[in-house]
């Protein structure tokens, strides 16, 4: 079982185009931790940011009566992938892991693939 760093520092190793991650709580809209990003990629504004996105996400499917989860939500941008994967099970109900790729470098199934496994292995 890894922690929030170890499994922050997973994503960033063994994501291709890995630009950030944060680890947010979407109850609150706060980072619990976050690596990489930079000065046109403030983590801690994109984690209260898309806290509005499975905000809205999870409501609009309650509206609609769907019985389901989000396993992940994706944003594409002209140079950027935001994938925000809600994590499942072991007390991590509203937590997600936001990862910001770049489009050029990264293989976005293999990506999903790897923080799946990534959040398999958190342990908070």
């Amino acid at each position: 079982m890894a922690n929030v760093e170890v499994s922050l520092k997973e994503t960033m190793t063994s994501i291709e185009g890995a630009m950030g991650v944060a680890l947010v709580d979407y109850s609150s809209g706060m980072a619990l931790g976050t690596l990489g990003g930079g000065k046109d990629l403030d983590l801690t504004v994109a984690a209260a940011g898309n806290t509005d996105v499975i905000r809205a996400k999870v409501r609009t499917m309650e509206m609609l009566g769907l019985n389901d989860e989000i396993e992940d939500v994706l944003i594409t941008l002209g140079g950027q992938y935001h994938l925000i994967r809600l994590l499942k099970g072991r007390g991590n109900n509203g937590l997600f892991l936001y990862v910001v790729l770049d489009k050029a470098r990264s293989n976005l199934a293999m990506a999903r693939h790897q923080l799946k496994r990534i959040e398999s292995a958190l342990e908070l």
